[in-house]
């Protein structure tokens, strides 16, 4: 379990190291599952361009502040970003043993307790290298749990491995879509789970309904659904389906108050486009929780 009492998945939603936008979260839909990648903190520290266009006060710290307001947080390596992202390359080795000294670093200076993700690099260092960084995590962050992760890369006799040696295991739920074998999320999940019943599964990427009711004895899951509202201007929810053009002043009013409670935490200037924009946020985040809890259980 990753969080006392539980009996269900719990849905995740990924962004929060934009941490306005996981206050506002908390803040208007109650929201307490949270990842956040560790990407643009370390990018600067790596040689790269991290892209911060808000700056919060610098007295707060931003993985202890998440901590805070969740039950149960996730750090994201931040390697899928580095490997396949705007910035990707051919990554060496001396590269990615860099990358993982700063994620240590990171999670050290900052005091974050919450659950880490490992550096998977199956794909671009092989697997022998993968289990090298897993081992001596497990050595470096005796305080954080751990997720590890299972690709394709992996096969059968390294799934059975990481059963044996983990007890939180990640599925990349987009990599088996992206490879035509979606249908095998749900045999990978059962076997997992009857191989070591005691373990935490994670579903990376995925909040498909079906999934979410068939696969409840998961864990937990992650999405960045509830940023679609802002990104392609449009919510789609059973709750409500409206381009962002048909929310009205009275919505706005509505949550007005809550978002400049956010805003004042992290010192923002109120300016009405941001007013609207983080409204939205939260009220997206709010109906998505109701259509988790509908198919995945209580998000409580």
């Amino acid at each position: 379990m990753i969080v006392e009492n539980q009996s269900n998945l719990k849905v995740h939603f990924a962004g929060a190291e934009e941490i306005e936008m996981a206050d506002i979260l908390n803040r208007i839909g109650n929201i307490e599952y949270l990842l956040f990648s560790v990407f643009k903190f370390l990018a600067k520290d790596f040689g790269l361009k991290a892209v911060d266009k808000k700056k919060v006060k610098a007295s707060i710290n931003i993985p202890t502040y998440i901590e805070k307001i969740s039950k149960h947080s996730i750090m994201d390596s931040g390697l899928f970003t580095l490997m396949f992202g705007s910035h990707s390359k051919k990554w060496s080795l001396k590269d990615l043993e860099q990358w993982y000294k700063l994620l240590i670093n990171f999670v050290v200076e900052n005091n974050y307790l919450g659950t880490c993700v490992e550096v998977d690099c199956q794909k671009v260092l092989g697997v022998k290298q993968a289990w090298k960084f897993r081992e001596q995590m497990k050595k470096d962050l005796p305080n954080n749990r751990q997720i590890n992760v299972f690709h394709k890369e992996d096969g059968q006799k390294g799934l059975d491995e990481l059963i044996e040696f983990s007890d939180y295991i990640a599925i990349s739920v987009p990599e088996l879509r992206a490879l035509g074998q979606k249908n095998y999320v749900n045999k990978i999940a059962y076997y997992i789970k009857n191989k070591k019943p005691s373990i935490d599964i994670h579903l990376l990427g995925c909040t498909e309904k079906k999934i979410l009711k068939e696969l409840n004895f998961c864990s937990s899951s992650d999405s960045t659904s509830w940023l679609q509202v802002n990104r392609f201007g449009h919510l789609k929810t059973e709750a409500k389906n409206a381009h962002v053009s048909q929310f009205t002043e009275t919505f706005y009013n509505y949550y007005k108050e809550d978002v400049i409670k956010t805003l004042n935490t992290f010192n923002m200037i109120h300016g009405e486009n941001r007013l609207k924009y983080y409204a939205r946020l939260g009220y997206a985040g709010l109906l998505l929780k109701k259509d988790y809890e509908k198919y995945a259980g209580s998000q409580d």
